[in-house]
């Protein structure tokens, strides 16, 4: 059982996000050897102040100071006061202005979190952009820094649930524009490693959630709201957001110049049909469906990083409860659905 599982859940957004931050004591072991300040780039999104905090968190529970510095635009989801509060240094900074890149501070630890996603597959330019070129300026901006690259498990092709899941070690093939962008981005700090001597681990995650967000939130509001939910994409990986920051923090001690990537998801594949009907129950609300399941999904192997780490203590059981808890109780959510169904890559 995690820490966060021994406290009683959140009732606020405020409440959510500290619950969301606590390290675990395999995190504090790990960084335990961190040496140096930690710099996140494109921290304003949905995991940017987890992030931030846990590594904030960890600093304190291991009585040395680790200084973290939140840059993001801070237009989107989170204002830098909320970092601020929690002790964490902002900078306000557009990454695309190479001038403004050159003027942060140096920095030995990277967590690179920048990138554009939502309704951006008719935007070819944009995320040429941001999942591209910005990389590539980034990773000149930070020669030989430890780098961990957030990247997507979607540059996989699609599996069947029989297979397990893809692994690292299987070819990718991104359908779509915004995967192809994320390989990009990836090949981008491959370079750098090799270029620079940068040690960097490229994060495939898949898929993370929590009590406003994810795929988890998207299939229960459906069924809240009476609404079908759609079986096009049949099964799904899913992680606690808690347990992906946690694993993600660690991959400081695995990135190396080979720049290899890492596969952070939840253990086993899920059918969305029984997570639709599981939540019809704990909702106490019909369940209707839309579509029919494939032969294949997006689907990842996490079982290196398991190994690395250990398994996320959140059971999917858990997960489920937590997320129909928040939702009867009229909780926060993003409204920023993920996407998760559509099989042609376009988000």
């Amino acid at each position: 059982m995690s820490s966060s599982q021994t406290h009683a859940l959140p009732s606020t957004s405020a409440e959510a996000d500290a619950f969301l931050s606590e390290p675990s004591p395999g995190l504090l072991e790990s960084l335990s050897q961190l040496e140096g300040p930690v710099t996140v780039l494109g921290a304003g999104g949905k995991m940017g102040l987890h992030i931030c905090r846990m590594l904030k968190r960890s600093g304190e529970l291991l009585g040395k100071e680790i200084e973290v510095t939140a840059v993001s635009r801070f237009r989107t989801l989170r204002g830098r006061e909320v970092f601020e509060q929690a002790g964490i240094k902002t900078a306000p900074c557009e990454l695309e202005d190479e001038v403004a890149l050159a003027g942060l501070e140096n920095s030995p630890n990277i967590i690179f979190m920048a990138g554009a996603k939502f309704g951006t597959s008719d935007q070819p330019d944009l995320l040429k952009r941001m999942n591209a070129d910005l990389p590539i300026k980034a990773s000149k901006r930070f020669p030989g820094a430890k780098i961990i690259v957030f990247s997507t498990g979607c540059v996989y092709a699609m599996v069947t649930p029989e297979s397990g899941g893809s692994r690292e070690s299987d070819p990718t093939e991104p359908p779509g524009i915004y995967a192809q962008s994320c390989l990009d981005r990836e090949k981008a700090f491959t370079a750098a490693a090799c270029d620079f001597g940068s040690r960097v681990c490229l994060v495939r995650l898949n898929y993370s959630t929590e009590f406003r967000y994810g795929v988890l939130v998207d299939i229960c509001q459906k069924v809240l709201l009476g609404e079908p939910v759609s079986l096009d994409m049949g099964w799904v990986n899913v992680i606690w957001q808690r347990d992906a920051v946690d694993h993600i923090l660690r991959t400081f001690t695995v990135a190396d110049t080979s720049a290899k990537p890492l596969n952070i998801t939840g253990s086993g594949i899920h059918s969305v049909r029984d997570i639709a009907l599981g939540f019809g129950k704990l909702l106490n609300k019909p369940v209707t469906f839309s579509g029919s399941e494939g032969n294949v999904a997006w689907l990842n192997n996490a079982s290196t990083s398991h190994k690395l780490f250990g398994e996320p203590p959140t059971s999917l059981e858990t997960m489920m409860e937590w997320t129909a808890s928040w939702a009867l109780q009229g909780g926060e959510i993003y409204n920023k659905p993920t996407g998760f169904e559509k099989r042609d890559g376009k988000f």
